[in-house]
């Protein structure tokens, strides 16, 4: 088992062996005149940085974060100019200290014949002048070391995680397997129509697109009839599964503050600009009183790590395995066509969502439990599915390593064969514990008193697009009704097959 410690990391060298998040909306803390006073305190490790600005450069530019490629070298410069600051200004540290002590011994000025007092009055006035220019002096050169050293820290929070070996570099993921195999599926001519769910959910009265663009716009819906049983159906199958496996029920805030969403590595806008997070807009008083800004949370991902913020853990007590259902919001929906419409890509929608801190070294475990949650739940509900390794340029700010589970929807078959992402699994490493102060405290003996855990995340399931893909690979087009899987039927009051409403 690899230990997670970035320190060990050295060129052509296994970097990881763990998972990374999701890209669309992660990247960079906001800079620390911007942090509220609340905001847990970043703890980076920049002397990893300096002694590998290489390693960290490269990493940029497989990741396809080119605007951060330098950053690594500007770092390891402002530092020498921060080191040479410290040397020069040692000399008058120690004229100062010189002075001070002089100062402090009365009998130099103690003048016992009166001739002598006034040269001794003063030379003694000369010191303390010299004295205060010092102090001046140092200030200044205190004053450009903090600059510096906080110009340092913000440069290094805009680093992605870096990435492991086992991730493949470009843009091309890797096929690592499938669940319920159907590698290629023989196209029908119905495909795009009655095997669309956007279709189904209209014709069975499931789906309400029309009302929602009225009341909220594009990107939103309405889940009617046994639709939203299969939302609640869905939820609480993968609750119970997460359960079984020692997972922890957690249900968690919706909006967050904006710091501790950026701390795990989610940002308002893209590489491109394009916004991503909802951010709450704050009243005149609140903008007054400096209050924190708050957003919306894309995924349950960023309430649950925000739980440990500022927290001490006891090894003994790791892995903390939580799982939680919650309203997801995301601003970018992408471009409308047949490759988003209906269900696919929409603003807000229901996700259950695993999270778990381990200690350095459980990564891979954590990521493996997942996985096979992931693996059993889609199993279970019938879809044919196929497990990605994902490239560098997929990985979010966060991931050292991600994987990612894709369904196959008979109506997108012209949009990527056919598949699209259902679950993704990643390993964030100390990350997010790092920029949210999370630690562990290490029991008595250990080289080190306080550490910290990785935290690993994965989704259990995301509702609307398990959802469509029910909809359509559940369909029966000599019966024309839409089957729904048995592992569901105890939630859903009764009904096992979805029929058209006469």
């Amino acid at each position: 088992m690899i230990k997670w410690d970035l320190q060990a990391l050295m060129p052509r060298r296994k970097l990881f062996n763990g998972h990374g998040s999701r890209r669309f909306s992660q990247c960079r803390l906001r800079s620390r005149e911007s942090l509220p006073s609340i905001a847990p305190k970043p703890l980076i490790n920049i002397k990893h940085i300096r002694q590998n600005p290489q390693i960290y450069s490269q990493n940029c530019l497989e990741r396809n974060y080119k605007d951060q490629r330098e950053i690594p070298f500007k770092i390891v410069k402002l530092f020498d100019e921060w080191l040479q600051s410290q040397k020069s200004a040692r000399g008058l540290r120690e004229k100062n200290n010189a002075i001070r002590t002089q100062l402090s011994h009365s009998r130099t000025f103690s003048g016992i014949e009166g001739g002598g007092q006034d040269g001794q009055a003063k030379e003694k006035t000369e010191l303390f002048e010299e004295a205060r220019n010092l102090k001046k002096e140092l200030q200044s050169i205190e004053a450009l070391e903090r600059q510096w050293n906080d110009e340092i820290e913000d440069l290094a929070l805009e680093l992605p995680n870096l990435t492991s070996d086992q991730t493949p570099r470009g843009d091309d993921p890797k096929i690592l397997g499938y669940i319920n195999e159907h590698l290629n599926p023989s196209s029908m001519s119905y495909d795009r129509t009655w095997r669309n769910h956007v279709h189904i959910g209209t014709e069975f009265d499931l789906l309400d697109f029309a009302s929602a663009a009225t009341t909220s716009g594009w990107g939103w819906y309405y889940l009617k009839n046994e639709a939203a049983l299969l939302e609640q159906a869905l939820v609480q199958y993968a609750l119970q599964v997460a359960m079984q496996q020692g997972f922890t029920v957690v249900t968690p805030p919706s909006m967050v503050y904006s710091h501790i969403a950026s701390a795990c590595g989610f940002r308002p806008r893209d590489q491109s600009g394009e916004q991503q997070v909802y951010g709450i807009q704050q009243s005149e008083r609140d903008q007054e009183k400096t209050r924190p800004l708050h957003s919306l949370a894309g995924t349950a991902e960023i309430p649950l790590a925000g739980m440990k913020a500022d927290a001490v853990i006891d090894q003994v007590d790791l892995p903390i395995q939580m799982v939680g259902p919650s309203r997801c919001y995301r601003a970018e929906a992408g471009a409308r066509g047949v490759e988003t419409k209906g269900l696919y890509r929409v603003h807000e929608f229901t996700k259950v969502e695993m999270f778990t801190w381990t200690a350095q070294g459980g990564e891979d475990k954590a990521f493996l439990s997942m996985l096979a949650i992931q693996k059993e739940i889609l199993q279970s509900l019938g879809l044919h599915c196929r497990i990605l390794e994902m490239p560098s340029t997929d990985l979010g700010a966060s991931a050292v390593r991600k994987q990612d589970i894709e369904a196959f929807f008979p109506s997108r078959r012209e949009k990527d064969g056919g598949w699209g992402e259902v679950t993704s699994t990643s390993i964030c490493t100390d990350y997010q514990t790092r920029r949210l102060n999370t630690r562990v405290r290490n029991p008595a003996g250990s080289q080190a008193k306080m550490d910290f855990p990785s935290t690993v995340n994965g989704t259990a399931l995301a509702v609307p697009r398990v959802l469509a893909a029910l909809l359509e690979n559940g369909w029966d087009e000599k019966e024309v009704c839409v089957r729904i899987p048995e592992v569901l039927w105890p939630w859903m009051h009764g009904i096992h097959v979805i029929k058209k409403k006469r």
